[in-house]
């Protein structure tokens, strides 16, 4: 097995892989811009530098038996180079090139039969601005989004008109991906990891809720997980897992973010390469969280069990709603004191209008109602957010 894990990107993602490093004896070395970023506390060695500099990343490559990523946004042609020249990388170049473009994502879902929305490409500055309320066939509301570096809901944005439609393509000059607006029932979510080996384990499939393109909560209780199974969505969701883990050939944890549409259909929204958001829950509500599932696949390790250690979990974020250089301590010492909570505060200096703080678990042992993980989700946000939340 490896022993010294290089992660490219060190926020609050690599921030939560220390803990389940130091359980399996693993030694992470992190290469991050910025001396304050959170994972730099828990990293036995810094390279500080880009996430794009690959020179930066050929240096890590001397320290650590195996590199992975905190984020997508890098310099895949240069780190195909490195790859070349025998340093191991898990996910692969070859498993995240169809990934970073979100065209090429979505037009790769179609090449292995993998449902999503209907989409196409639009590139604005080939047509006459006159003309760009016509690039639409998909009738409105439409999404569009940025076909690179779009997270967190920055570069997305739904169209409820050709005045909006336009208004977007006007001040962002860039290559768009089109799609269709999905009037789903549910947005689902899902962990799924894949070893070296082909060994693959899914994590339950959790509801997320969205707001301006950015999860505030995340829910799993018995009566979704009965739920989906009714509906057939697990039987589709885990199928869908399944293809894209051995499609890509993929080793790691990987994201699936999905549509559950009213007739039970399920269509795939977008995947990470990476731990995600939607899976902050596993720290406290499963046998195995996603970053100590995501170390075992990278190292070569068994993966984990996936079940549940309790019966069911509400996740919700601590989002920035101004900017100061506050640490929020009277908000969090009450969140602290809601029964079953479990807090991760990401250590970061600078808040900012929708930046990721922190986020709230809460756990439930003895059953429970959706009314039930709503409210405690309420309280959350009551406690955390002024008067008028974003």
């Amino acid at each position: 097995m490896f022993k010294r894990v290089g992660v490219i990107g060190g926020g609050q993602l690599a921030w939560m892989m220390g803990e389940a490093a130091q359980k399996l004896g693993i030694e992470l070395i992190v290469q991050t811009p910025s001396a304050t970023d959170p994972a730099v506390s828990i990293a036995s060695h810094t390279i500080f530098a880009s996430v794009t500099d690959a020179i930066a990343t050929q240096e890590l490559a001397q320290q650590c038996d195996v590199i992975t990523f905190e984020n997508e946004f890098v310099d895949l042609e240069a780190l195909s180079q490195l790859a070349a020249q025998g340093v191991q990388f898990y996910p692969t170049m070859e498993a995240i090139a169809p990934i970073i473009d979100k065209f090429e994502q979505r037009t790769y879902y179609q090449k292995i039969g993998v449902p999503t929305p209907q989409f196409l490409a639009i590139d604005p500055a080939t047509v006459n601005p006159d003309q760009w309320g016509d690039l639409n066939p998909f009738g409105f509301p439409v999404v569009l989004k940025a076909r690179r570096h779009g997270y967190d809901g920055y570069g997305t944005f739904i169209c409820k008109d050709v005045a909006e439609f336009t208004a977007v393509l006007q001040k962002a000059e860039q290559n768009w991906l089109l799609e269709e607006f999905v009037p789903f029932e549910r947005e689902l979510a899902v962990m799924a990891a894949r070893s070296p080996s082909g060994e693959i384990a899914i994590y339950p499939v959790v509801e997320s809720e969205q707001e301006n393109q950015v999860c505030r909560r995340v829910y799993l209780t018995s009566a979704l997980e009965q739920g989906v199974r009714e509906q057939g969505a697990r039987e589709q969701v885990e199928a869908i897992a399944h293809t894209l883990l051995t499609q890509l050939n993929y080793v790691g944890v990987l994201g699936i973010e999905l549509f559950l549409t009213g007739d039970g259909k399920v269509l795939v929204n977008e995947i990470a390469p990476r731990v995600h958001n939607s899976g902050h829950y596993t720290l406290d509500a499963c046998a195995t969280s996603q970053f100590e599932q995501h170390l075992r696949a990278v190292c070569g390790l068994p993966l984990g069990s996936v079940a549940m250690t309790c019966t069911g979990v509400v996740m919700v974020n601590l989002l920035g709603f101004e900017n100061s250089e506050l640490n929020y301590a009277e908000q969090r010492q009450r969140l602290a004191a809601i029964p079953n909570a479990h807090i991760y505060w990401y250590g970061k200096t600078q808040s900012r209008v929708g930046r990721k703080l922190g986020h709230v678990t809460v756990l439930f042992r003895h059953g429970e109602s959706r009314q039930e993980t709503e409210h405690v989700a309420q309280t959350i946000e009551r406690i955390w957010y002024p008067a008028s939340p974003i």
